[in-house]
């Protein structure tokens, strides 16, 4: 057994810490994780297959092509039932023979794997062939044991042949780094392919095919997989950085060049680094852990700050490159349990989970000081993953007290009639209609796995080791027949000097010098977070001279103004969807003197722009409570300026919904006899948001929910909207009234069309599913902001800045958006307004303003939380740049 496994057997006998959990509880949470397990599965049978994923909230599959695009997470649907696919395993570990069985059997006669669609290399490696190759050593596990899949004849491992002859194209360049995308019928040379144009790919993306094509070899006997997987690992190691001994996030597949240069262990590199261990772990070429040890001793001394892992510039690796984290490193504790290195594991994986108990789950980014950064979170594994793993090596109950919360929340915020549905936003509860294959892939095996007994599992996990996406590969093949001329670029001996490393396990009496050894690594961590909270920002010194317009007193539609913006270098440009961009040439200034006016201008842009943001109300959650959703479904809602604040409501506002008459809420309601005690629906338009609410207040309604009549639209592809008053006092107004968009609000119709009776909450938040537990308020806040892109400022000293304007009024800049500017110029800042009046047109009178740009899965720029006020220009240039280049590439890697 190689020493690194061994490590697991060696800490597992470790002095437990705190109070051992019952044999009976462990069993309890056991089979609540196989009940959890079914309620998923079985939804996605009965709603979604032969679709690649379950969208839960519609209760349907989500076929590609069919649902508006995503952007680069949909490259991950192939139209092979990837769902079922990535499943089989699991089947397997939770003692599911019979489904298994019947899954195989369901591939096999299905799917198929010759569609013309272009789909991610990577995720189609990791997912679809990673899946068939588990679910083929398990096949062969139990017809070797003689009780099931008698019948089978390696039909799995023949469907992983071929797509893995169907990947190999993509492998097709002078580097040997894989395209990111290919054509599962074409390939990806020729105009039919669709493909073939890409430049970039991110270092996980091309790193991350060994474990897969090396077991496809070793189960077919033909080295061409084994051989393409090891040449890009060979190149992507010639191109580290020689002095940091670090990897870019981004490479060009033909040049070589880093194409982004920060470096971390998470979106974009992450299962790099674990594929160099595990590969050597499943194959035993010292090869590989000679440069993951090379490359772990750069990220302990560069990356790791314990508790925390902060991205790098790989050529200045002291120079941290952003100052937050995402949450796709927290599987890095768990790799960590592996390399033998337990101390900063135990740390990072308690600020990781004290960060989830202040927010329920982790969010996709957040600060250095544990706020949400981007908030959504698509019920990621990692976390339980390497929970999983440091239970195994500590054997410490306090991971399996994490376990139970990692359930609890799963079952209190994410669990949905159809399904588990991700999370849009873990500050409101808001959900998403999705849940990835990765959810049944992964997360049940690692919860499974973390109660289970002994004698609970069908075969020794011990005998395999987990992909990136969980799937089970025997050890036994780096014994298994394979070519010895497969080409490996191997360096010299002298540049692999690895005698610093100890190739043994290390002393656990060392690692663990008394039992307290745990909890006191976690004390501190925990005190940190708890304490943490966002800090005001620090006051800016009034620059020298006053420019002769000030940023609070512009006006978009007034001509002076103009002149003044055009003699500071300021040109105001019309944009198509009516907002106003700024933007500043200082060269084109009248005098130096009136260049530094535009600058000190813009400044001032982006400080009442920060101001601001803190004053916009957060969107609010629509919570379904009747039969049968029992608070499980919770949809997004745009907020008032107007009437009931709900965040100082502790219990929300709770009623039925009733559609009032006439729809439009525009004119007296002649229902009010059903609206009375309810909460009227209401359509969008014909009429101010004021208006319509006082309409259904004066017919006794305890509160409205405004629904858009634009059909199609959505929040997860459009910004929320904020409804602003109709430009006289709104003091009447004291119910609440929320916005939803279309797509929304249709799952409200129909839930109300097929039950008849439907109770909503209206809440700033989600309360407990299903049970009455008011919720303690935090006391550190976390407000979120749309991170803008801006470029370097140019040698002409250019800047941005984006407006909102609307019917000739005043424009006030709220908040930043990102939008694409002309070719000669930058992206620029975008400022929505706030406060506004807004008369009304003749398609549409509602007033609103943009809240958040909130769908980060659409290739929008995601939620973050910056204080551009408190920060120069050059490092709001630096930091917007890095957010939006970071995000784009996080869909692109394992989004």
């Amino acid at each position: 057994m190689p020493p690194v496994l061994f490590l697991l057997t060696l800490l597992g006998a470790l002095c437990h810490l705190g109070r051992p959990m019952t044999r009976e509880e462990k069993h309890r949470l056991r089979n609540q994780v196989v009940e959890m397990f079914d309620h998923a599965y079985q939804n996605y049978m009965d709603h979604a297959y032969p679709a690649d994923e379950l969208m839960p909230l519609t209760c349907r599959g989500r076929v590609r092509g069919l649902e508006p695009s995503r952007g680069d997470i949909d490259d991950a649907l192939g139209k092979f039932s990837l769902t079922l696919i990535d499943t089989l395993d699991t089947l397997v570990l939770l003692n599911k023979t019979t489904e298994f069985e019947a899954a195989v059997r369901r591939v096999l006669s299905d799917v198929r794997l010759d569609n013309d669609i272009v789909v991610s290399v990577f995720e189609t490696n990791i997912r679809v062939l990673g899946g068939l190759l588990g679910g083929h050593s398990m096949a062969v596990m139990l017809k070797e044991g003689g009780q099931h899949m008698q019948w089978y004849q390696d039909e799995l491992l023949h469907m992983a042949k071929d797509l893995g002859l169907r990947l190999l194209p993509a492998f097709n360049t002078s580097s040997g780094l894989p395209y990111p995308r290919v054509n599962l019928k074409y390939g990806v040379r020729g105009p039919e392919t669709r493909t073939g144009t890409e430049t970039d790919t991110c270092t996980a993306c091309a790193g991350t095919i060994i474990l897969e094509f090396a077991a496809l070899s070793r189960f077919t006997g033909d080295p061409v997989f084994e051989a393409h997987a090891r040449r890009a690992l060979d190149f992507l190691w010639e191109k580290r950085q020689r002095n940091s001994n670090l990897v870019g996030t981004t490479i060009n597949i033909h040049s070589g060049e880093w194409v982004r240069r920060d470096s971390g262990v998470g979106a974009g590199i992450d299962s790099y680094y674990e594929y160099l261990l595990k590969a050597y772990i499943l194959l035993g070429d010292d090869l590989f852990l000679q440069r993951f040890n090379i490359h772990y001793a750069s990220i302990m001394k560069y990356i790791s700050q314990p508790p925390l892992l902060l991205d790098v510039h790989i050529h200045k690796p002291l120079l941290p490159a952003r100052t937050w984290m995402d949450s796709l490193l927290a599987f890095f504790p768990g790799l960590q349990v592996l390399k033998g290195d337990i101390r900063p594991a135990i740390e990072t994986h308690e600020m990781l989970y004290q960060v989830t108990k202040k927010h329920n789950f982790l969010p996709e980014a957040f600060t250095t000081d544990f706020r949400v950064h981007w908030a959504q979170h698509p019920l990621r594994p990692e976390f339980a993953e390497s929970t999983y793993f440091l239970y195994k090596a500590t054997g410490d109950p306090y991971y399996l007290e994490a376990g139970r919360t990692i359930l609890d929340n799963l079952n209190r915020f994410a669990r949905v009639p159809c399904g588990f549905a991700a999370m849009k936003d873990v500050r409101t509860g808001s959900h998403e209609d999705r849940m990835d294959s990765f959810f049944l892939a992964e997360m049940f095996k690692y919860l499974f796995l973390l109660f289970a007994e002994a004698d609970d599992l069908p075969f020794d996990v011990e005998d395999y080791v987990f992909t990136t996406e969980a799937h089970l590969l025997p050890l036994s093949l780096s014994t298994a027949p394979h070519s010895s001329s497969i080409p490996s670029n191997r360096t010299s001996e002298e540049e692999l000097d690895d005698s610093n490393f100890d190739w043994t396990c290390p002393n656990t009496r060392l690692l663990f010098p008394d039992p307290a050894f745990p909890r006191n690594l976690r004390e501190p961590i925990r005190s940190a977070v708890d304490k943490s909270c966002p800090r005001p920002a620090p006051y800016r010194e009034p620059g020298m001279g006053r420019p002769p317009l000030r940023a609070q007193d512009f006006m978009a539609n007034n001509p002076e103004h103009l002149e003044l913006l055009r003699r500071m270098g300021v040109s105001l440009i019309h944009l198509k969807d009516g907002r106003v961009q700024l933007v500043q040439h200082a060269t084109q200034a009248v005098s130096a003197v009136a260049a530094e006016d535009g600058v000190r201008f813009m400044q001032e842009m982006m400080e009442l722009s920060s101001q601001q943001q803190k004053e916009q109300l957060p969107p609010r959650a629509i919570q379904i409570v009747s039969h049968p959703f029992f608070g499980r479904v919770v949809l997004t809602a745009g907020p008032a300026q107007f009437g009931t604040d709900l965040s100082k409501s502790s219990t929300g506002v709770r009623g039925f919904v009733t559609v009032a008459e006439p729809y439009s809420g525009c004119t007296e309601i002649t229902n009010a006899e059903y609206i009375q005690g309810h909460i009227a629906l209401l359509q969008r338009g014909q009429c101010m948001f004021a208006e319509k609410a006082r309409h259904i207040q004066k017919a006794g309604a305890i509160g409205g929910i405004v629904i858009d009549d634009n059909e199609g639209s959505s929040s997860d592809t459009a910004p929320l909207f904020q409804m602003a008053g109709d430009g006289r006092s709104t003091d009447d107004i004291t119910l609440p009234l929320l916005f939803l968009f279309h797509k929304e609000g249709n799952i409200l119709l129909e839930a109300l069309k097929e039950y008849r009776e439907v109770e909503v909450l209206l809440s700033d938040k989600a309360r407990d599913r299903g049970v009455d537990v008011q919720e303690a308020e935090e006391d550190c806040l976390t407000e979120a902001t749309t991170p803008t892109s801006f470029e370097p400022v140019t040698q002409s000293q250019m800047s941005t800045v984006e407006l909102d304007e609307s019917a000739a009024e005043e424009v006030t800049p709220a908040e930043e958006e990102v939008s694409p500017v002309d070719e000669d110029t930058s992206p620029a800042e975008d400022v929505s307004p706030l406060k506004e009046e807004v008369s009304p047109t003749e398609a549409e009178a509602d007033s609103a303003q943009l809240k958040e740009d909130r769908d980060s899965e659409k290739r929008e720029e995601p939620e973050a939380d910056t204080d551009s006020g408190s920060q120069s220009v050059d490092e709001l240039l630096a930091d917007w740049r890095e957010d939006l280049e970071a995000f784009q590439q996080m869909e692109k890697d394992e989004l």
